[in-house]
C-alpha cells in the first residue's frame, strides 16, 4: 500500500498533507510513503527530512498519482477548484482520495471525481464523536485559526493587549469579544486572555458558558431563545432570521465597547449569518480591529470583504480565507495526524478495507464505485437515497 502527497497546488497554501514525524506509524501499518519534491517546504520541512524518515521524494505530481494507491492532500478539487481540476487527469480508477474537499458547498467536485471511478474521503466529514476525535481536522485547522486570529488582531491595533502600570501611566487593557465559542472560538478566547486582553464570548449554545469560563473568558448571556443550535453532527446549524435580527440588536452593547472583534460562526455548506452590522462597527472605538474568521463564507461582519483589508468609521476589519496557512508547520503536524489516525482506521494489514457500515467509514466516503454515496452530498446534487450500507470490502487501486 503506497500513500502519495502531492504538493499543495491552491495559491498561497504553505501546508503539506503529512510530515515526517507521522510516517513511523504508516510504515507500522505497512503504508509506504511517495511525496513529491518540494511539497514540504513552505511547511518547514524539507525534502532530505521525509527522506531520513522513510519516505521516496518523486519529481513530479503524475509520479505521486502513478504510484498512489492513496493520494492525501490538505486541498482535494472541491476545495481548489481551478489548479486543482487538472488532477482529474491523474486519477485512476479504483484510487482513493483524501483531504479537504468543501463537501456541502462544492458538490459538483464529488460528482465528477465519483466519475473517475476514485473514491473520494472528505476529512471535514469526520463524525464528532469520541473514538474519532483525533481525526477531526477541522478542530484541529480550527485550533491554529483562532490562535492565529488574535495575534493578526493584535498586530493591527494601535494598543497593547494587557493592562501595564509604567512610570509613564497606567494603559488599560484591551477588550476582546469572542462571537461563537467552538473551538476556534474558545483558541481565540485563551490567546487573548494570555496576551492580557479582558475577554468576552458569545454563543448560541448556552451549554458551553462552562468552557468559555475555563480559558478565562466572560460569557455573555443574550436573553434570546436559540431553540436547537446544533444539527446531529456537533456542528453548528443555521437558525432563523428573526433570531439573528435579536442577536445584533442584543450583542451591540457589548460589541460598542470592544476593542477587538473576532467572529468565527460559519455553518457547513450555509452562507455565514450577519452578526455585526455596519451600524454597530461605526459604534466602535476608533483603531479597532474586526477579525472575521467566517469570510470564506461571506463573513459575519456585514463589511467584510474576502481576503481584504477594509477601513470604516476608523475600524479595520480584516476577512482572511485561509489563515492557517500562516502557520503551516504545527497546522501540517495537526493535520497530518488526523490524516494518519483515519487511514489506521481505513487500513488492515496493509490492505484498505471499506467497512460502510461503521460510523466513521461512512461518514467520510464521499464516492465509491463511480457513485455519490454520501447522504447529505447526494440529496444537496438531487440523487435518491442509496441501499442500506454494504459490508466491509477489500479495495484494491
Amino acid at each position: 500500500m503506497i500513500v502519495g502527497v502531492p504538493k499543495e497546488s491552491f495559491p498561497g497554501e504553505t501546508r503539506v498533507a503529512l510530515v515526517p514525524g507521522v510516517l513511523k506509524a504508516l510504515a507500522k501499518a505497512k503504508v509506504d510513503v511517495v511525496i513529491e519534491t518540494g511539497a514540504g517546504q513552505a511547511a518547514g520541512y524539507p525534502d532530505s527530512l521525509f527522506e531520513e524518515h522513510g519516505a521516496k521524494v518523486v519529481a513530479s505530481r503524475k509520479e505521486v498519482f502513478d504510484q498512489a494507491n492513496i493520494v492525501a492532500q490538505v486541498r482535494t478539487l472541491g476545495s481548489n477548484l481551478e489548479a486543482g481540476a487538472a488532477d482529474l487527469e491523474l486519477m485512476r480508477e479504483g484510487q482513493m482520495v483524501l483531504g479537504l474537499s468543501d463537501p456541502l458547498s462544492k458538490t459538483d467536485a464529488a460528482a465528477r471525481i465519483a466519475e473517475k471511478g476514485v473514491t473520494l474521503v472528505g476529512m471535514e466529514l469526520i463524525p464528532r464523536i469520541t473514538r474519532a476525535q483525533s481525526m477531526d481536522a477541522l478542530s484541529s485547522m480550527a485550533t491554529v485559526a483562532g490562535y492565529r486570529a488574535v495575534l493578526l488582531a493584535a498586530s493591527r491595533l494601535p494598543k497593547l493587549f494587557p493592562m501595564m502600570m509604567t512610570a509613564a501611566g497606567t494603559l488599560a487593557a484591551t477588550k476582546a469579544f469572542v462571537i461563537g465559542a467552538g473551538v476556534a472560538g474558545l483558541q481565540a478566547c485563551a490567546t487573548a486572555k494570555r496576551l492580557g486582553a479582558v475577554v468576552k464570548a458569545y454563543d448560541v449554545r448556552s451549554a458551553v458558558k462552562d468552557q468559555v469560563v475555563s480559558v478565562g473568558a466572560k460569557f455573555v448571556e443574550l436573553e434570546v431563545e436559540a431553540g436547537d443550535a446544533e444539527d446531529k453532527g456537533g456542528y453548528a446549524k443555521a437558525l432563523g432570521e428573526d433570531f439573528y435580527r435579536r442577536q445584533r440588536e442584543l450583542m451591540s452593547e457589548v460589541i460598542a465597547e470592544s476593542d477587538v472583534v473576532i467572529t468565527t460562526a460559519a455553518i457547513p455548506g450555509k452562507k455565514s449569518p450577519v452578526l455585526v452590522t455596519a451600524e454597530m462597527v461605526e459604534k466602535m472605538p476608533p483603531g479597532s480591529v474586526v477579525v472575521d474568521l467566517a469570510a470564506e463564507r461571506g463573513g459575519n461582519c456585514e463589511l467584510t470583504k474576502a481576503d481584504e483589508e477594509v477601513t470604516a468609521h476608523g475600524v479595520t476589519i480584516l476577512g482572511p480565507t485561509n489563515i492557517v496557512a500562516g502557520a503551516p508547520f504545527h497546522a501540517s503536524q495537526m493535520y497530518g495526524k488526523n490524516v494518519v489516525t483515519l487511514l489506521a482506521h481505513l487500513i488492515k494489514e496493509g490492505q484498505l478495507v471499506l467497512d460502510m457500515s461503521d460510523e466513521i467509514t461512512q461518514g467520510v466516503v464521499m464516492t465509491k464505485d463511480r457513485e455519490v454515496v454520501h447522504p447529505r452530498v447526494r440529496e444537496i446534487l438531487g440523487l435518491p437515497e442509496l441501499a442500506s450500507a454494504a459490508p466491509a470490502e477489500e479495495v484494491k487501486a
